[in-house]
């Protein structure tokens, strides 16, 4: 906004509303040994998730419950996000729908655990609209459609949307 960057994004912003959009961050980290000499060695990692408001330029960072920045592939729709997250110790994986400006997530429903021996992969969540509806294809479990109602999400059979496509 003043002409200074302040932050850099990795992949495509995604519109919220005329005035706001989010972004997923990425910083530079200081890759150097304390024992090294001469020039740094800086790595890209990818961070957590940006909201922006493009009046008045401010950039506040956003909350996304077990949101991991490199197996986590979040898909937005209006004010929501859907991935697949996994817990802090790296345990257990989640499907979670949240939405901004909660600060619980409207879903979050346990996958996989690594005792079973399982992959946490998860393809990007698919979003239907009318009825808003987000659709889950965790790696060796059985598809998950959850339509989202204002505050609250319902758990479809996976009968009933064995036809849509």
């Amino acid at each position: 906004m003043d002409g200074r960057i302040k932050e850099f994004i990795v992949g495509q912003p995604h519109d919220v509303t005329e005035q706001t959009f989010v972004v997923q961050r990425v910083y530079r980290l200081n890759d150097s040994l304390p024992q090294e000499t001469g020039a740094i060695h800086w790595l890209w990692q990818r961070g957590g998730w940006l909201l922006v408001n493009r009046s008045t330029g401010k950039v506040q960072p956003i909350l996304l419950p077990a949101f991991d920045p490199y197996s986590s592939d979040a898909n937005w729709f209006r004010d929501y996000a859907a991935y697949c997250g996994v817990s802090d110790d790296g345990q257990k994986s989640f499907a979670i729908v949240a939405q901004l400006g909660s600060k619980k997530p409207l879903l979050k429903k346990p996958l996989a655990d690594s005792s079973a021996g399982q992959d946490f992969e998860c393809k990007t969540p698919i979003w239907q609209r009318d009825p808003a509806r987000v659709i889950f294809e965790p790696k060796n479990e059985a598809k998950f459609t959850y339509t989202v109602k204002s505050r609250a999400v319902d758990l479809l059979s996976s009968d009933a949307d064995e036809g849509e496509e």
